[in-house]
């Protein structure tokens, strides 16, 4: 039976990782203490949910987590820091920490501790997430007990939707462009002007048509989404900020 530690400290661990070619001793005193902290916790690192989702999606939404009082955003799981430093490297995660809890003694200590030997990954995290204050947990929100590798309340929304129901989330934003298109670095510029972190996706030329005509129903660079609705062209771009 999983437990749920709400009201309770965490485990006093000591975390060994690797920055650089130096090995540091991390304390749960020096992620929680006086803090506010987002934990998050997953079955492994490069593993499907949680490169996919789980990870990226609170990448996606710190800046929403920061602005409401969060001192930081933490991803545990039992790997080494090899494995997480690698991790690391290939996610989206410049506003995670992620935190190797190699021997397992973090999750133990949480009553998150399961046999995953089915699967030949031995002893891991079960997935759920948690609001810490100052090193005692506010909120757990704990997968339920199914088989497989349930993934419907841990999510980066949820937390948000509890600890600050009326936060902004950052808009989505994409621009289908083409190399060498003057009219994209303008769009691209326009959105960056108006404070959009904008993802670009160039398209070379034996695709571009093809692609761009089947999201957007239209063949010219750029084409601009925001939050899921097509924008347009550049003019529908400026013609939609003014």
């Amino acid at each position: 039976m999983l437990q749920n530690r709400e009201g309770q400290r965490v485990p006093n661990v000591t975390f060994p990782v690797r920055e650089g070619n130096e090995w540091k001793q991390v304390t749960t005193d020096d992620i929680f203490k006086n803090k506010t902290v987002v934990v998050f916790s997953l079955p492994g690192a490069f593993t499907p949910t949680c490169s996919s989702t789980h990870l990226p999606r609170y990448n996606e939404l710190a800046p929403a987590f920061f602005a409401e009082g969060v001192d930081s955003i933490v991803c545990v799981s039992v790997n080494d820091t090899f494995v997480m430093n690698e991790w690391a490297k290939d996610q989206e995660s410049a506003n995670i920490t992620l935190l190797p809890d190699g021997n397992g003694d973090f999750t133990e200590g949480m009553g998150m501790l399961v046999d995953k030997r089915d699967l030949g990954f031995g002893k891991r995290s079960w997935r759920y997430s948690m609001l810490v204050k100052d090193g005692v947990v506010e909120k757990m929100f704990i997968e339920p007990e199914k088989e497989g590798d349930p993934f419907e309340v841990s999510d980066a929304d949820t937390m948000l939707a509890y600890f600050a129901p009326k936060a902004k989330k950052p808009d989505q934003v994409v621009v289908f462009s083409k190399p060498g298109c003057p009219f994209c670095v303008e769009a691209k510029a326009l959105l960056d002007e108006k404070g959009y972190n904008a993802i670009e996706i160039p398209l070379e030329n034996k695709v571009r048509g093809r692609v761009i005509g089947a999201v957007s129903g239209k063949a010219t660079a750029p084409q601009v989404f925001i939050n899921g609705k097509l924008i347009g062209g550049l003019e529908d771009l400026k013609a939609h900020f003014a």
